[in-house]
């Protein structure tokens, strides 16, 4: 095996630092919580949950259950993210942040990938707050920011005739990113984007719940974490800057 196929194939099963570390931390965090009692934890949601009471209360909401003062108002838009319904939520979003997150820290780098990431969820984040504004509801996981990276990999994952399937072994960095007009024109990623968008409405209209989870499924914060990747990813993307 000659030393480029040899990397190619590290490549394919070794994700990228920052992927493994975020979903470990995710990981802990979950594991820590599963130990709190009920009281504990539930407190540990209401201080890091992103609430869209926590921004104009509704009357009948106890004061006291929205802790963290204005601190809170700010840091939930992101550490909404760190926290998972249970097992199963925790694992979907750990394999989707694997396949296209991965694709996507190798191109971005770690730090970029990030921040791309911190501002896709805050995206989510936002969106959830303009549709359900002043209700006590809990929006947590980290899928706005994941629907956000599978947008930023859209963004050059097709830009080139190769089976999606083999994404874990692409060069994202030697990949030419295409502008929103070239991705609305590419037949392999109008139909990537159309299925994605459709789960999505699927989810809203039908009210699909995760399993042990009193609240639907955010499919607002993905399809905003999604479009802010979609829109987004020029700002944040290395190699198209080193191109200009």
């Amino acid at each position: 095996m000659s030393e480029r196929t040899e990397k190619a194939s590290e490549k394919a099963i070794n994700a990228p630092g920052v992927v493994l570390i975020l979903i470990a931390v995710f990981a802990a965090i979950h594991l820590y919580r599963s130990y709190l009692p009920s009281e504990e934890d539930l407190q540990l949601l209401l201080r890091f949950a992103f609430i869209p009471a926590r921004y104009d209360a509704p009357a009948d909401v106890p004061v006291e259950w929205i802790v963290g003062g204005r601190g809170a108002q700010a840091w939930t838009f992101v550490s909404h993210a760190f926290l998972h319904a249970d097992w199963l939520h925790l694992g979907v979003n750990s394999f989707w942040m694997l396949a296209f997150g991965s694709v996507l820290a190798r191109r971005l780098g770690a730090l970029r990938f990030l921040a791309f990431s911190i501002v896709c969820a805050a995206a989510g984040a936002g969106a959830y707050l303009l549709l359900h504004a002043q209700q006590f509801v809990f929006l947590i996981g980290a899928s706005g920011a994941i629907s956000g990276q599978m947008a930023g990999a859209v963004r050059f994952i097709f830009s080139r005739p190769s089976n999606l399937l083999l994404a874990g072994r692409m060069q994202p960095e030697h990949m030419q990113a295409q502008s929103l007009v070239e991705v609305f024109r590419n037949p392999r990623a109008l139909l990537f984007l159309g299925t994605w968008a459709g789960i999505n409405v699927l989810f809203g209209l039908t009210g699909e719940e995760l399993a042990g989870v009193d609240n639907a499924i955010a499919w607002e914060a993905h399809l905003a974490g999604f479009a802010a990747g979609l829109l987004l990813f020029g700002l944040f993307d290395r190699w198209q800057n080193r191109r200009s």
